[in-house]
Order: C-alpha cells, then sequence, then structure tokens
C-alpha cells in the first residue's frame, strides 16, 4: 500500500507539474514532439474551447485559477501533505476538466479517455480513501512521527 499511494502522488504531481510547465514552454515551443501548447496564449485558447459557455473574462480567469491549482496540488501530492485532502480536491479538479471536456464540442468524451483523465481523478479519490497510517514517504508521516 505505501508504495502504490506514492506512486499514484507522484504521477498525477508530476503530471499536473508538467502540464503547468507546457503552458509555460518550459516543454519547448508548439510543434515540438509532445509539447501540447508551448505557451500559454495557446493555453487559453485551449481553456475557451473548454470553456465556451463562461464567456471570454471568466475564461481567463478559469485559466489562472486552473494553473494555480495544478501548481499547488502538484507540489503538495509530491511532497505528500495533507493527503486526503489534497488528493480529494485533486480528483475532483480532473473531474471537472472532464466534464468541460466531454461538454466541449471539438474534443468530446473520447478526449478524456486517450488523456486519461477520469482514470487520474479516480486514482486521486481512491488515494483519499487511504488511511493516513499508510502514507509513507510523506510529509505528513514524517509530521506525525514529530509530533
Amino acid at each position: 500500500m505505501k508504495y502504490a499511494q506514492l506512486f499514484v502522488r507522484l504521477a498525477v504531481g508530476t503530471a499536473f507539474l508538467s502540464a503547468v510547465a507546457d503552458r509555460m514552454g518550459l516543454w519547448g515551443p508548439f510543434g515540438q514532439p509532445g509539447v501540447a501548447w508551448g505557451n500559454w496564449e495557446r493555453f487559453v485558447a485551449y481553456t475557451h474551447q473548454l470553456t465556451v459557455f463562461a464567456g471570454e473574462a471568466i475564461s481567463n480567469v478559469l485559466a489562472i485559477v486552473a494553473t494555480l491549482l495544478e501548481t499547488l496540488l502538484g507540489i503538495l501530492l509530491i511532497i505528500g501533505y495533507r493527503i486526503k485532502a489534497t488528493a480529494f480536491f485533486s480528483g475532483g479538479l480532473l473531474a471537472l476538466f472532464a466534464i468541460a471536456m466531454t461538454v466541449s464540442l471539438p474534443l468530446g468524451i473520447k478526449s478524456t479517455f486517450d488523456y486519461s483523465v477520469w482514470t487520474g481523478a479516480s486514482a486521486c479519490l481512491l488515494l483519499s480513501s487511504i488511511p493516513r497510517s499508510h502514507c509513507a514517504f510523506s510529509l505528513d508521516r514524517f509530521l506525525q512521527k514529530n509530533r
């Protein structure tokens, strides 16, 4: 169990941070292999695709909020801080992404399967149910031992 929860934390945490790095251009410019956005502007345009119902101003805010949440949740998952709450909110965020992708006409539900968004959300929700005592290799465990 301790290795499984660690793997989920690292997999989802690094996925969040990698996506943020991509939209900041850290993986290279758009068009290079493995680069989805390559810059902030392309990511904002993608966010507009997913949130066309929200209008441009709100969509811009949602792009910022998503980026901040993915950064924060990614770091918290990797270091293992407040794992139950962090995993629960990560699963919720991924579920919201999946729903937005599903109702988005250009993308549709197939994209959620191709990018394993439902799998990530499910893994996070399962992680949130693991007892704290089974979450080794985490800041939570370290803090619990030192109380």
